[in-house]
């Protein structure tokens, strides 16, 4: 399928940076670009060659949620309402999926506005940076509705509930500055160094053990939704794994003898 809505771009370091390009309407999402990004997702970011990936947005946004151009006939004629839940289920939630499961670290640089879906998607990168001017709206209240694309299960997991239900409830838009000190994003930088310090900080990962930062993803993951004791049997699973794969070995004897790792 050609892109028309996202562009992607690898570069030798082994970063794909996936850009949501409808920047006149603030990167909105349509039909088109939900099934681009869930190709990307599901396809692109998984090739070997891939070791980290970047999610920005072109122009002055991040991205706006729903493009609720879609749904004008519904308002202004007779048509049948919409089905949100056979949308969620076709579209949104099996891209909020991938970008969990992808065994492979996905930063969200966060360039402008990030509202309703377009928030739900930043929460589900592993790493938020934002620019000192983008802003953060659950602003699914503002159209009557409740919580989707994963804002439910992140949200509170990120700021804590007390946070989650204020931000949720009124709707209102939170800064950079803001949202750093709720813990909703890890880093603010001016707008102008977003891109380059995102890229400094995406080649750091490149040089760690691309199967080991899958490992801490899974069981980040399987944390957030387990007890202890199933916590503590996952970690035991997986580092019988890892100490199989050749990146621990390496990791060993870098140690041993004092020197850097490769793990390239």
């Amino acid at each position: 399928m050609s892109h028309q809505y996202t562009q992607t771009e690898l570069d030798t370091a082994g970063i794909l940076t996936v850009t949501l390009n409808r920047p006149a309407v603030f990167n909105a999402l349509n039909v088109a670009m939900l099934e681009e990004l869930l190709e990307t997702f599901l396809i692109d970011a998984a090739r070997p060659e891939v070791r980290c990936i970047i999610l920005t947005g072109a122009g002055r946004g991040f991205c706006a949620g729903q493009d609720l151009e879609e749904r004008r006939s519904f308002v202004e004629g007779n048509a049948e309402p919409p089905s949100l839940g056979e949308s969620l289920r076709l579209r949104y939630n099996p891209l909020i999926l991938a970008m969990r499961e992808l065994p492979k670290p996905v930063i969200g640089a966060v360039n402008g506005v990030a509202a309703g879906a377009g928030c739900s998607l930043a929460l589900a990168c592993d790493l938020r940076f934002a620019a000192d001017n983008a802003t953060f709206v659950e602003s699914f209240v503002r159209l009557g509705l409740g919580l989707d694309s994963g804002s439910s299960f992140m949200l509170p997991r990120l700021v804590g509930l007390a946070r989650a239900f204020e931000l949720a409830m009124l709707g209102e838009r939170l800064n950079a500055a803001t949202a750093a000190q709720y813990g909703l994003v890890n880093r603010v930088f001016p707008a102008s160094q977003l891109m380059s310090e995102t890229h400094a900080l995406a080649r750091k990962l490149t040089a760690a053990p691309t199967q080991a930062l899958g490992r801490i993803k899974h069981a980040l993951n399987f944390g957030l939704s387990h007890d202890l004791p199933d916590a503590l049997e996952f970690e035991a699973v997986e580092q019988a794994a890892a100490a199989r794969h050749p990146e621990y070995k390496e990791g060993l004897r870098a140690f041993l003898e004092k020197r850097p790792p490769n793990f390239g």
